[in-house]
């Protein structure tokens, strides 16, 4: 099956779960096209097909709950319950059981056409190394949380470099088309789970945003607070594309079992409800994009922390940690850059194909 007929399957699949938005998706294509990294996060489904083949070996180690769709760009900011700011995996639409070995390679990768795209500066197999290396102490040491308080301040640095302006923050989000029908009773109920207080008014908004979840309808409720804006956001939610490509034996949405699990901190404004993952949406709330870092960043050090925190959501898996430990042992030394090195290849060779039909 080629790139253009596994795009069609797919979303002929997403299509009989959810109403999909027909827009958005014909955007997507067109993002699809832009760049290799682009292309990367659009097609985790593509990446199913692909990995147990070209990495068959790596298929084959010990399995855990993973974030499936795992680049350098799944990285961001929340705030807890105590209002501190927590770094880590932000993103976890494709959660499923797979090989542990299949978020470093999806990582790996991801960072190797960042490389290719000149949005990091460090080279391929030092980047895979600090991955390795950061995996390796988190599993080591069972882990923990990033709270950029008193520690991690290089991480702290990256994340408040990159909050973004909240005048230009809300500008943005009011500048959104409205929602030009009535929420249906269950999108009601999402949007109004995480308000601060019953019966607040609010307008509806639609939002695109990502690249792998576009097709997927998202709505963003906007209300007036105590002096200043709010705003919660509702996703459609669906199985992960494993479960298209067969590999799942459950259409099970494991998002919520998988945050409950890891090591982590806890977000107190992201649920499911229903079939909608609610969040909310603030300035220091959202992914930190590789491109528009500080050219004074330490890139080992943020690969080597995106390798632990890998670690962290791994060790919910508590039954498959000693195997894990063991399979890391065996492996041979550079296993994880020749496996990202493959799949960076034929997602190159995919994207070649996607661009010039």
């Amino acid at each position: 099956m080629n790139i253009r007929k596994a795009t069609t399957s797919y979303e002929g699949w997403m299509s009989g779960h959810i109403p999909t938005v027909t827009a958005d998706l014909r955007y997507k294509h067109a993002q699809m096209a832009k760049s290799p990294f682009a292309f990367m996060r659009a097609t985790f489904y593509r990446w199913m097909q692909l990995w147990k083949e070209l990495c068959a070996d790596a298929s084959r180690a010990p399995g855990v709950l993973a974030v499936g769709d795992l680049h350098v760009e799944n990285f961001g900011t929340w705030r807890d319950a105590e209002g501190r700011l927590i770094w880590g995996i932000n993103d976890f639409d494709e959660v499923c059981s797979l090989p542990y070995t299949n978020d470093l390679i999806r990582l790996a990768a991801s960072a190797r056409l960042a490389i290719k795209e000149e949005h990091l500066s460090i080279r391929p197999r030092q980047a895979c190394n600090r991955i390795l290396e950061g995996y390796t102490d988190g599993i080591r040491s069972d882990g923990r949380p990033f709270a950029l308080g008193e520690e991690h301040i290089f991480l702290r640095d990256i994340a408040l470099s990159r909050l973004r302006d909240p005048v230009h923050f809300w500008k943005n989000i009011r500048s959104m088309p409205n929602f030009k029908e009535k929420p249906a009773a269950d999108q009601k109920d999402a949007l109004e789970l995480l308000l601060p207080q019953p019966g607040i008014s609010y307008e509806v908004k639609t939002r695109r945003a990502g690249l792998g979840s576009l097709g997927r309808r998202r709505l963003v409720a906007i209300a007036s607070w105590c002096g200043g804006p709010v705003a919660r956001e509702i996703k459609a939610a669906l199985p992960s594309a494993a479960v298209w490509f067969g590999q799942a034996e459950s259409e099970k949405i494991r998002y919520m079992d998988l945050l409950t699990q890891a090591v982590r901190v806890p977000d107190p404004f992201l649920r499911i409800c229903g079939n909608w993952v609610v969040r909310r949406l603030a300035p220091d709330c959202s992914r930190i994009e590789i491109a528009s870092l500080s050219s004074t960043r330490d890139e080992g050090r943020l690969l080597h922390a995106m390798g632990y925190e890998t670690a962290n959501i791994h060790l919910g898996s508590k039954t498959q940690m000693a195997k894990i430990r063991q399979d890391l042992k065996k492996r041979r030394k550079n296993w994880l850059h020749d496996s990202a090195k493959t799949m960076a290849n034929a997602l190159m060779n995919d994207w070649e194909r996607w661009r010039a039909s």
